[in-house]
């Protein structure tokens, strides 16, 4: 038998069927011991954002907590906090199928430039794909379903066993996000925004005092960045988010809000 004869195609288990995205609702599974500690946490830890808070809550979920970044136009702030204040922290980088070649350039170089040392690629399965998306153009069919199979499923599986995430979201950001708190509790685990109060304008200001890689696409006009098919540039004068699903009464890809879709298909 030949090298090639012996080598067998890789079998694939298939994955739990995923939950359907419209079963997803806030605060999910919040037991009272949870909404205790929620509340002790924000008692303990009043004011703190930034650095200060994600020492804190790094020390808090030790073992238990992990970033899920983006690598779009401002996750090098975040992510350079979180170097500051422990590298080896989990870092979740959700790689749709669907990003541009220069947020994968951008990650492998925020990756090396900040000492990350244990950044988690993960996808959509391709079971998954398979039986929802066989030809990669469910997004422009129904963008909230290609969200939930290649951003909402994979994050939940990925974070499984985790009992805190810290997210780069912040209130300018959308109307959804307007009321963020910097210690949240949704969808079973807690959620930490040390960012939520921070503008624009403090985070450029940021980049530049640690002189921080930018995203390649900023200078081309994309300002917040996602999937290519549903990322378009913003035009003077226009809203900071308007580039992501142009056009469409959507502002979430259903990680941090739940999807508003009905189960055909699901």
């Amino acid at each position: 038998m030949s090298a090639v004869e012996a080598v067998s195609p890789l079998k694939r288990k298939t994955p739990p069927r995923a939950p359907r995205a419209f079963d997803i609702e806030s605060g999910l599974a919040q037991t009272p011991e949870q909404e205790a500690r929620l509340a002790a946490l924000r008692a303990q830890y009043p004011g703190l954002e930034g650095t200060d808070l994600l020492a804190a809550m790094i020390k808090e979920f030790k073992g238990k907590i992990a970033v899920v970044s983006s690598f779009g136009s401002e996750s090098a702030v975040l992510l350079h906090m979180l170097a500051a204040v422990d590298p080896t922290v989990p870092v979740v980088f959700l790689n749709t199928g669907k990003l541009f070649g220069e947020t994968l350039r951008y990650r492998d170089r925020l990756q090396d430039v900040l000492g990350l040392t244990d950044l988690r690629v993960i996808g959509p399965h391709p079971a998954d794909v398979k039986r929802l998306d066989p030809e990669g153009t469910l997004w422009s069919r129904d963008p909230d379903k290609c969200c939930a199979l290649r951003k909402v499923w994979p994050l939940q599986r990925a974070l499984d066993g985790f009992e805190a995430q810290i997210t780069g979201r912040k209130r300018f950001q959308t109307a959804a996000r307007s009321a963020l708190e910097p210690i949240e509790f949704a969808d079973g685990r807690f959620r930490i925004n040390p960012l939520g109060s921070f503008g624009r304008e403090e985070l450029e200001r940021y980049m530049e005092a640690y002189d921080l890689p930018r995203h390649p696409l900023v200078a081309d006009g994309y300002l917040s960045i996602g999937c290519m098919p549903c990322t378009d540039r913003v035009k003077d004068g226009q809203d900071y988010r308007s580039g992501r699903w142009a056009g469409q009464d959507k502002e979430e890809c259903g990680i941090h809000e739940p999807l508003n879709i009905d189960g055909d298909g699901i």
